[in-house]
């Protein structure tokens, strides 16, 4: 009898051996890709010129045109979602996990169903893909459990009076996700938001729309009322339309700085809550007694997930000169092993990169760091793929660039693809200075077998999330989040709670008034 991950992969490979000719005509592809009130429906807006295409990377095949929402379709969803707070907001937490726990276990059963949509979406490796959902299953659970847990405080006073707090839902939250997690941006939004009893409207980014819907049916096929989740999709004039409607009491968002910096502007002139995850350009410090292969391995971890498409990559890779050969050698050898190809070949490293826009983006960057003085010690080209169907997506090979240095344009700015910059150092005091020498402070990371230096060191490091001998895991309950210009608030774990809460204060008199007048 075969396991579940055995049936998995079998099932897996079927499907690989059709997707490309069938991903147009998936249920996912072809419904409508709004979810308001409790039904998928399509867009009211007829503007053609806010039309979108929906385009598979591993192909470049567009699947489908998608009409951004414009504003009567965010109205429409806000209202609705305005219109449930009023009920779901007055739930108990006890019944609000309950329903969150039976949307896990429904994602759990449709596992390959969305995998096989995140793929198709995203162009990553299917073995990524599955971790991506099996642990952002994880988060819906874990708030779930935290959901019967909100509450407030209780102060006893003099004379017999007392004060206590309650924690409230703040109401209505506009959510605007990211391409390269769409799962994850959805789950990891939507669960505080409804754990805490508040009623969202989400926006997926235009180019990976397909699984947050499907997390909005399951939500609704399990019992969850009609207007507390909602999705709309859309380009950059439906962010600012949702940002900026006056019903919507917070925002969450996670992109760039620059939209980060918009979304900001937005809230401001309405005073809305608001947490952003926005860019890094973050750290990563090898010192000398570090276990040589599994800085190898972290420093691959840190710059070649998703093909680098990855927030919190650790790209400014700090070595110590007296291992900086060693360390080269080991991590060319393993980096010329990371097969590129069919996103939905068990084996494959490597997918495609999200599109084109990005893929020449990614190259420029490249040809900068060239002309600036960089050695390319491999990859960063374009790679031909043997099988004429992958024509149109755009495939990289990892990049390892050497002889870097800190004013380089690929070592300041944020490149998201696989481009590892190396760089060396001498002494302790340094490499934190020189870490720390950035607009960002999304995450970082040190490798050593001494711990004391570990921890000294990442105190001393400007940035959210810090990794002790390993890189870019994201265990749930664990904060993430950044300092600096990476962003304002903590995602997937118990502070999370304060960013979608609002604290009430109740002061009881239990005596007669005291007063002078």
């Amino acid at each position: 009898m075969l396991s579940v991950f055995q049936a998995r992969i079998l099932w897996t490979t079927v499907q690989s051996r059709f997707h490309h000719c069938v991903s147009a005509s998936l249920p996912a592809v072809t419904s409508a890709l709004n979810f308001v009130d409790g039904k998928r429906v399509d867009s009211v807006s007829t503007d053609k010129s806010e039309e979108f295409e929906l385009t598979e990377p591993a192909t470049g095949q567009v699947l489908r045109h998608v009409q951004s929402a414009g504003q009567q379709d965010v109205d429409n969803a806000v209202q609705s979602a305005k219109k449930a707070f009023k009920s779901w907001s007055q739930t108990s937490g006890i019944e609000r996990g309950k329903v969150m726990l039976k949307a896990a276990q429904v994602v759990r059963e449709k596992f390959e169903d969305f995998v096989h949509a995140e793929v198709v979406d995203t162009g990553k490796p299917i073995w990524e893909a599955r971790y991506d959902i099996e642990g952002c299953t994880e988060t819906i659970e874990y708030f779930a459990g935290l959901a019967p847990t909100i509450m407030g405080t209780h102060l006893q006073l003099p004379n017999g009076n007392f004060a206590y707090t309650r924690r409230e839902p703040v109401g209505v939250v506009g959510g605007i996700g990211a391409w390269n997690y769409p799962y994850q941006m959805a789950s990891w939004k939507t669960s505080p938001a409804i754990a805490c009893g508040n009623t969202i409207v989400f926006k997926p980014s235009p180019l990976t729309p397909l699984t947050a819907v499907m997390l909005a049916e399951v939500y609704s096929q399990v019992g969850l009322p009609d207007g507390v989740f909602n999705v709309i999709q859309g380009q950059g004039q439906t962010g600012s339309l949702l940002s900026s409607h006056p019903d919507v009491d917070k925002m969450t968002f996670t992109g760039s700085v620059s939209t980060g910096q918009k979304i900001m502007t937005a809230c401001a002139k309405g005073i809305k809550h608001i947490t952003l995850e926005l860019g890094g350009k973050s750290p990563l410090i090898l010192f000398a007694d570090c276990d040589l292969d599994n800085a190898v391995k972290g420093a691959m971890m840190a710059n070649f997930m998703t093909q680098g498409q990855v927030c919190s990559n650790g790209t400014r890779v700090f070595v110590h000169k007296s291992i900086l050969e060693p360390f080269l050698a080991k991590l060319v050898e393993r980096t010329k092993k990371m097969k590129i190809g069919d996103p939905f070949a068990e084996d494959t490293m490597v997918g495609a990169t999200i599109s084109k826009e990005q893929a020449e983006k990614v190259l420029r960057y490249v040809d900068i760091a060239k002309k600036e003085g960089a050695r390319v010690l491999f990859g960063g080209e374009r790679v031909t793929l043997s099988d004429p169907k992958f024509s149109g997506g755009h495939y990289l090979s990892p990049c390892i660039l050497t002889q870097c240095h800190d004013d380089m344009t690929v070592v300041k700015e944020e490149v998201f693809g696989s481009v590892m910059s190396v760089l060396t150092f001498s002494d302790e005091d340094e490499v934190i200075r020189r870490a720390n020498d950035s607009v960002f402070g999304l995450a970082g990371g040190v490798f050593t077998n001494d711990l004391a230096r570990a921890h000294r060191v990442v105190a001393q490091m400007e940035a959210g999330s810090i990794y002790i001998n390993n890189y870019n895991v994201y265990p749930v309950g664990v904060p993430f989040g950044g300092y600096k210009m990476s962003g304002l608030g903590r995602e997937n774990a118990r502070e999370s709670i304060d960013h979608y809460t609002q604290v009430k204060s109740v002061y009881v008199e239990t005596n007669d008034v005291d007063c002078p007048y």
